[in-house]
């Protein structure tokens, strides 16, 4: 056997795979609760890499320096969901677009508003979420916090009924929110997102470290660099809700088989109504 020759095979399709993974795309998995209703703990998804250009997050596993450059630059547009690097950690982060370059945003008592503008919010049927054996929050489960919420289907499955609604930013881009409790990042003092920058926030919004918390609680700090976005999410691959474990068989009975291929694209619609009354969601 031609060992050289063989080695030599095994490093050109590992170099394949890296190049694949770090300009087109690459898959993912979503390991927290922040990105609920639409993404859930489990779910495998596969991020475009290229929709912004690349640089330096866009490699695989973060092997190179930290930079501001960027090849062939593009803005994300309102909605989209991305994969963000925090400044101080080399972490992939996984965020909704709330805000673009040159825009000013603040948060009052959860709702954005946007160039002095709210951002419109429709109450929404409560999302069911599975109460799965993953469901946890920073790495500690949430029933305690979910607990009033938990109620039994007819079919005998239990889910966490959570408050939702409909935000609708101004090119028409709409999604669902969690918003269930007050707490401190329901209020972001009004900042001005730099160019070259975007405003990040999950859509579990209690339940997010993202451009409303600082460095020093896991969060993303403020605004992040473009440079520091490594892609978009284009779709779910499937699913798993915990309950697997290392007998095959398993991974298929824990398969949640209605996430498969779920678009991760906003829904576009008419463009949102602002309005500059700051009770009216």
């Amino acid at each position: 056997m031609d060992w050289w020759a063989e080695i030599r095979g095994l490093f050109l399709m590992l170099l394949a795979v890296v190049t694949f993974h770090s300009l087109i795309a690459k898959p993912f998995y979503i390991p927290s609760i922040s990105m609920m209703p639409n993404l859930l703990v489990g779910d495998r998804l596969i991020v475009a890499k290229y929709p912004y250009g690349w640089s330096w997050v866009s490699a695989s596993f973060h092997i190179l320096p930290r930079g501001s450059e960027r090849l062939l630059p593009k803005t994300p547009e309102y909605g989209d969901i991305v994969i963000a690097v925090p400044p101080d950690r080399d972490e992939d982060y996984i965020k909704r677009v709330v805000a673009l370059p040159g825009d000013r945003i603040a948060v009052i008592h959860g709702q954005i508003i946007l160039n002095g503008k709210l951002v419109p919010q429709q109450a929404e049927p409560p999302v069911q979420i599975p109460a799965d054996p993953q469901l946890s929050c920073d790495g500690a489960p949430c029933y305690d916090m979910f607990e009033r919420y938990r109620t039994r289907l007819d079919d005998g499955r239990e889910v966490f009924e959570l408050p939702a609604f409909r935000e609708t930013l101004p090119n028409g881009a709409s999604y669902v929110i969690i918003d269930h409790m007050d707490q401190v990042l329901d209020n972001y003092q009004e900042t001005l997102v730099p160019p070259g920058h975007v405003f990040l926030m999950g859509d579990n919004r209690d339940h997010s470290a993202d451009s409303r918390a600082l460095i020093e609680e896991r969060g993303l700090g403020g605004p992040v660099p473009l440079a520091n976005v490594g892609g978009r999410a284009e779709f779910v691959t499937f699913s798993l809700d915990g309950s697997e474990s290392w007998n095959p068989w398993t991974w298929w009975t824990a398969l949640r088989k209605d996430r498969a291929w779920t678009r991760l694209r906003p829904e576009i619609g008419q463009q949102s109504l602002v309005t500059d009354d700051p009770d009216k969601r």
